[in-house]
């Protein structure tokens, strides 16, 4: 579904991808992990066409990201914001059925209404929720308004910016069973940045390291433990020493 060859991007001096190769199968799972700053969310941008390549090629569904109607392409992915990313001065369900309500996608404001209250339902929380304003959740009920929002227009591909960033561990687990669920009940394809190991195991079919601009390593969720790979290794067992140089 997704397939990145050779991808290269600089901004001015700073080379921040130095040839990407990865592969995403339709209806999988993978699970990008790596130090911060190593370019994950570049490379997110750059396939959903925010940034433009230096070099390379990127494709989803075999058809280049860079061309053809940008109305339609974008269409198909749903993304779940690290912070969350509600609008503010919007009740919940206008932030759920925020594409339903402009664009390619406008259903009339009742139906819309229906499908965002069917999506909150869905992430566990009750119609009631609806009509309160993002202020008035906690910190666990943004994220699943978040996930309501990625999920209402049916998209074909998933997108997850570190889906448990400022949640407890008891509420990260809720939120990475609902993201693995959904992902399967949808059959979608999806990618999802994250430092947390508990996410990846939770998540992913297949995972891929991103360090120093490139590819080190990808392969099953199950293989994570025994890959062989040094910086793999140190980086899921959170290790100073090793080839990955810590910053002090």
């Amino acid at each position: 579904m997704i397939e990145l060859t050779d991808v290269h991007k600089s901004f001015g001096s700073k080379h921040v991808l130095r040839g990407v190769d990865l592969s995403i199968p339709k209806g999988t799972s993978m699970v990008i992990i790596g130090g911060s700053g190593t370019g994950k969310s570049v490379t997110l941008k750059c396939v959903l066409g925010l940034v433009r390549p230096d070099s390379g090629q990127i494709t989803v569904d075999g058809n280049d990201v860079n061309t053809g109607d940008r109305d339609a392409f974008l269409a198909r992915f749903g993304m779940l914001f690290q912070g969350g990313a509600l609008f503010d001065s919007l009740p919940v369900w206008q932030n759920v059925a925020f594409r339903l309500l402009r664009g390619a996608l406008k259903r009339p404001k009742a139906e819309a209404r229906e499908i965002a209250i069917e999506k909150l339902r869905r992430v566990g929380l009750t119609p009631e929720t609806a009509d309160l304003f993002p202020a008035e959740l906690s910190g666990g009920m943004q994220k699943r308004v978040g996930l309501a929002r990625a999920i209402a227009a049916e998209p074909e591909i998933i997108f997850f910016d570190e889906p448990t960033t400022g949640l407890d561990p008891i509420m990260a687990g809720v939120i990475n069973e609902l993201i693995r669920e959904i992902v399967t009940e949808m059959g979608a394809t999806a990618m999802t940045i994250t430092h947390d190991m508990s996410s990846v195991r939770a998540i992913a079919d297949n995972v891929a390291m991103l360090h120093d601009g490139v590819i080190k390593w990808t392969g099953p969720v199950s293989r994570l433990d025994d890959s062989g790979d040094p910086y793999l290794d140190q980086f899921i067992h959170g290790r100073a020493e090793g080839p990955i140089e810590a910053v002090r």
